[in-house]
């Protein structure tokens, strides 16, 4: 029987008088990758902050391998297994990949810096970074930074990761080597929330999508069933057209 890793039931948030999040629900099974599309504006990002603690949401529970995580800070959620990515690469510029590494592990997953640069050149080697090991982040191209990106999350070593738009600013060469990085990533038994426009990716390396519009989930299913659905053409994909 499938098992579900995250439950989200409910779950509401409000900016004022925005509802960004209007009673969103939704599980998704251990083990699987699930992709989180939407116009912009749709709540997506909001959901990935609410799930790993940056906001606390106004009603509704979260519950991550059965515990109930609702309204935890975020450095608690982290220890406990989930950890996220930014849409914009946010790394130390001054650090080489393999100190961005550590440190990520050092701080997500409490160890100590030995063992920190100990477990570094796995996740290099997982994310394809391992020949940048020594080059500064300031000094790379963008898709070396979307890997340092994604490094640096699995660096807290978690079971759920949440990947907010890792094709973003990719051409399309560029693509296939990050839809193996997060299929490998997957291999390893890691589930992940992944937020993403590009269609390839959506068609390619996911299991099921779940479609959000005005903060509400809109739609759920598998790839071909969703991109044919009549109101995710009329609400996601003509924007796109």
């Amino acid at each position: 029987m499938d098992e579900s890793i995250l439950s989200i039931s409910g779950i509401s948030k409000r900016f004022g008088g925005l509802a960004a999040l209007h009673d969103v629900s939704f599980d998704l099974q251990a083990g699987q990758i699930m992709g989180l599309m939407g116009p912009n504006g749709a709540g997506k990002t909001t959901l990935v902050n609410v799930v790993c603690g940056f906001y606390k949401p106004d009603s509704g529970t979260i519950r991550f391998e059965g515990r109930d995580i609702t309204g935890l800070p975020a450095h608690k959620i982290c220890r406990l297994g989930i950890a996220r990515t930014y849409q914009i690469p946010q790394p130390f510029g001054d650090l080489t990949a393999l100190q961005n590494v550590a440190v990520a592990a050092m701080y997500g997953r409490g160890i100590g810096k030995s063992a920190a640069e100990n477990a570094a050149p796995d996740v290099l080697r997982t994310t394809d970074l391992s020949d940048k090991k020594d080059v500064l982040a300031r000094d790379m191209s963008t898709i070396t930074l979307k890997r340092l990106e994604v490094a640096r999350a699995l660096a807290s070593h978690p079971t759920l990761l949440l990947v907010d738009e890792p094709a973003a600013g990719l051409t399309e060469a560029e693509l296939p080597r990050m839809l193996e990085i997060l299929e490998s990533i997957r291999q390893t038994g890691t589930t992940i929330l992944l937020i993403e426009h590009v269609m390839k990716v959506m068609r390619e390396a996911v299991d099921t999508i779940l479609v959000m519009h005005q903060g509400e989930t809109l739609v759920s299913g598998r790839p071909d069933e969703v991109m044919n659905d009549t109101k995710v053409v009329e609400c996601y994909l003509g924007e796109y057209a």
